[in-house]
């Protein structure tokens, strides 16, 4: 539980590694609780879990193998259609389980996802059928950070895939940092009937958020506005969040009458632009943009709001998606907004035009351009990094000379990452 974050962005932590405390901790507490991974349980940084089980095995043990035994409860196997076929086989007997790969490697076991979402509709009309607990997905090594894997290694396309579901039994998550990925877990784990993407790198990253406030941006439709990296009044902000989240649960549970949902929150001044997060790493861009501008452009107002959840043709988890209500106050009625988002953009701007119209949206995504190169390269070739970001802002404000300006600062840093191996910041 952090309570507390004094200095957001100042300091790096992996949600890898808070990923694997959290399943640890839920493998304490749930003896029938199995982890399945196609041998990278230790390459993804989750190997915490080696702390309450061993990886199962039931062949003859040699003096150099890895802590194995027959009640292990870590199954590793470099087959994700194999360990999908078996996840599936323990949750159809009401026992919860989780299974981790390679972002790009989840593709190969589409099929099968997809039959099993298939299999989740025709029970739902089926009275004796039971609850299932969730398939939950962990997938890491993403696209972003190429900087040793390369191109065989850069695929979201599972998200995708998910997100054009009009079954809607899926969620994709994007925990923002360390504090988010844990909070995606405890969610991920208490759901049931559905499939649930969490995305997430294992490099260490900024912390951002607190315990409280990861809990509640799920709670609130997946949506928060980050107070310190916006110029809005923060009370004014945290009071329409609490508002909002605290109005659309009590609807959802049936315990508020529409007109009391419907009642008008009170808006903090609103922004020039709103910049919108959808992911770890690109959300961290936004968030430098933000820095440049301030800089560069001191005179316009700007909102970053991340989105934690995404599914079907909506912002938020399926069972508690954004209105457009609470849209317009998060993101404005009108103003642009500059989207930098883990995915395809076209993914992301399928949903955001279901908010907005596309003539405020300037969307940002991976486009499946570069190879083994350096992270800032990796965004920058797929026009997602922050300069990218702050010239969508120097071009509406009229400002050509910022335009160059970022435009010189991209062309050298891709000299300097040829020449050298490493970005310049």
């Amino acid at each position: 539980m952090i309570d507390q974050v004094t200095r957001p962005g100042k300091e790096l932590f992996s949600p890898a590694e808070s990923i694997g405390r959290a399943i640890a901790r839920l493998m304490r507490e749930d003896q029938h609780f199995y982890l399945f991974s196609p041998d990278e349980t230790t390459s993804n940084k989750v190997d915490a879990v080696f702390d309450v089980s061993s990886r199962a095995w039931d062949l003859p043990k040699e003096s150099w193998d890895l802590p194995e035994e027959t009640s292990g409860r870590i199954i590793e196997l470099l087959s994700e259609n194999t360990l999908f076929a078996c996840m599936i086989g323990h949750i159809m007997n009401g026992e919860p389980a989780m299974m981790t790969s390679y972002e790009a490697f989840f593709s190969i076991i589409t099929s099968q996802i997809l039959q099993h979402l298939k299999f989740l509709e025709q029970a739902s009309a089926v009275s004796w059928r039971p609850d299932y607990p969730a398939v939950n997905l962990l997938s890491t090594s993403t696209c972003w950070r190429q900087d040793h894997n390369g191109f065989s290694h850069q695929s979201p396309a599972l998200i995708s895939t998910l997100l054009s579901l009009p079954g809607n039994r899926a969620n994709c998550l994007f925990p923002v940092d360390d504090v988010a990925a844990e909070a995606s877990i405890i969610f991920a784990n208490q759901n049931r009937n559905v499939v649930n993407l969490i995305t997430f790198n294992k490099n260490e990253l900024p912390r951002w958020i607190d315990s409280h406030q990861a809990d509640q941006q799920l709670a609130a439709s997946g949506v928060t506005v980050f107070g310190f990296a916006s110029d809005d009044d923060e009370n004014l902000i945290s009071t329409a969040e609490n508002n909002l989240a605290n109005q659309e649960i009590a609807q959802i549970k049936g315990e508020a009458p529409i007109e009391e949902a419907t009642k008008p929150v009170k808006s903090a001044t609103e922004p020039d632009y709103v910049f919108v997060g959808i992911g770890d790493i690109v959300s961290g861009e936004c968030l430098a943009a933000i820095d440049i501008l301030h800089e560069d452009l001191p005179e316009l107002r700007l909102r970053f709001v991340n989105i934690a959840a995404l599914s079907y043709n909506a912002i938020g988890p399926r069972d508690n998606q954004l209105s457009k209500r609470a849209f317009d106050k998060y993101f404005t009625a009108s103003k642009p907004l500059i989207v930098n988002f883990h995915g395809y953009p076209a993914t992301a701007e399928q949903i955001l035009s279901q908010y907005a119209a596309k003539a405020r949206l300037h969307v940002h995504g991976f486009n499946d351009h570069g190879s083994t190169t350096t992270p800032f390269e990796m965004l920058s070739v797929n026009s997602a990094s922050r300069y990218h970001l702050a010239m969508d802002v120097a071009k509406e404000a009229g400002r050509p000379d910022l335009v160059r300006k970022y435009e010189k600062i991209i062309a050298e840093n891709h000299q300097y990452a040829k020449e050298h191996g490493i970005d310049m910041f």
